[in-house]
C-alpha cells in the first residue's frame, strides 16, 4: 500500500482515511499515470504541499475533461502544476491551457516532469496576480465565451472577483469548477472555531461564494463532496 500521508487528512472531507486509502489503493494509484505519480511525489516534500490537488479528485476531473471534449481551458492557481498536468494528458493533442498563478517558481518545480511529459507545449503559463491577467483578457474579444473549462484554485478571498471575470470567459455550456468550496468542512462550522490550515477571511469568502453561486441565475451549480469540496458551475447563458 502507497504512503498516502502527505495527501489525506484536511484534503479529504471522508470520515475514515482507511476508506480514502481504499479508494486511492482501489481505483486512483493504478490508473495515474507515472508522470503524474512522479509529480505527486515531488510535491509532497515542498512546502505546503497539501495545496495541491490530490489524485482521486484528479481522476474525476480528468474523466470530466474528457467526457466535456474540452480542448480550451484555464487554471487560475498553479502550484508545482500536478493538475495542470492532469489537464494536460486529458485534453486533445492540440488543447491549450492558460495557466494563471502569482509565482513561477513553485510551478518550475514541476515543469521539468511536465517538459518529461511533453505536455509543455500545451501551456501558455502567466505569471502575476489573476485578476489582473483577467481583466487583460476580457479587453481582448477572442478570449470571450473562449474557453470550454476553467479551474479555480488560488487565493481564497478573490474567488469572488474571479467569478465576476471567468463567467464572461468560458463558454455557454462549458464549465467553471471552484476548487475547496466546503474548506475542511468548515463552512458549517462556528464563526469562532479555529480553522485548520487556512484562516477565518479565507473560509468567510467561500461561505459568501456559496451563496451567489446558488443564486446565480447565469448557472447550474453542483457541489461536491470530494477531495475538499468541488463546485461545478455551468455557464447558461
Amino acid at each position: 500500500m502507497e504512503n498516502n500521508s502527505a495527501w489525506s487528512g484536511p484534503k479529504s472531507l471522508l470520515k475514515s482515511e482507511t476508506l480514502y486509502q481504499y479508494i486511492l489503493d482501489t481505483t486512483v494509484y493504478p490508473r495515474e499515470p507515472d508522470c503524474l505519480k512522479e509529480l505527486r511525489n515531488i510535491t509532497a516534500n515542498v512546502p505546503r504541499y497539501y495545496m495541491a490537488v490530490p489524485p482521486d479528485e484528479a481522476l474525476f476531473l480528468s474523466m470530466l475533461l474528457k467526457l466535456m471534449n474540452a480542448k480550451n481551458t484555464m487554471e487560475i492557481g498553479v502550484f508545482t502544476g500536478y493538475s495542470l498536468l492532469n489537464t494536460a494528458l486529458a485534453i486533445p493533442e492540440d488543447g491549450k491551457i492558460l495557466a494563471i498563478d502569482i509565482n513561477r517558481e513553485m510551478y518550475k518545480i514541476g515543469l521539468p516532469v511536465i517538459e518529461k511529459a511533453g505536455m509543455a507545449r500545451k501551456i501558455d503559463f502567466r505569471e502575476g496576480p489573476a485578476v489582473t491577467i483577467l481583466d487583460q483578457l476580457l479587453n481582448e474579444e477572442k478570449y470571450k465565451g473562449l474557453f470550454d473549462f476553467v479551474f479555480v484554485d488560488a487565493d481564497k478571498l478573490n474567488y469572488l472577483n474571479y467569478h465576476k471575470r471567468v463567467i464572461e470567459l468560458v463558454r455557454v455550456g462549458g464549465l467553471i469548477a471552484y476548487d475547496n468550496s466546503l474548506y475542511s468542512g468548515l463552512v458549517v462550522a462556528p464563526p469562532d472555531e479555529p480553522v485548520y490550515r487556512g484562516n477565518t477571511s479565507n473560509r468567510d469568502a467561500i461561505v459568501e461564494l456559496n451563496k451567489v453561486l446558488a443564486a446565480d441565475p447565469r448557472i447550474e451549480v453542483c457541489q461536491l463532496s470530494i477531495a475538499d469540496g468541488l463546485s461545478l458551475c455551468r455557464r447558461l447563458y
